[in-house]
């Protein structure tokens, strides 16, 4: 499913407009991007959906092609975590 099918089926179950469900859609994953950008705090859907911020170690890697060792800088990265209703969604209960 892409973004116009998840707005339509949105739009269709609130039954609200395109345009409308679009909106929301739009300001979720705004929202969502701010909180895990400040890294303070995570967003959490009970049940579905958690999002968080996580901090990712330097570590030392190696270039596949040349053998040599390389170093990774320190950085953060965005969780993604299921919930365990949609755990059980995805398997078939």
């Amino acid at each position: 499913m892409n973004r116009s099918e998840l707005v339509a089926a949105l739009a269709d179950r609130a039954e609200v407009t395109r345009k409308d469900a679009d909106a929301v859609l739009a300001a979720f994953a705004e929202v969502v991007g701010e909180v895990v950008a400040k890294g303070d705090e995570k967003v959490t859907i009970p049940g579905f959906l958690t999002f968080e911020r996580t901090h990712r170690a330097a570590r030392t890697a190696r270039n596949p092609q040349t053998g040599e060792p390389i170093q990774i800088a320190a950085g953060y990265s965005a969780k993604v975590s299921a919930g365990s209703k949609l755990k059980e969604a995805a398997k078939g209960a």
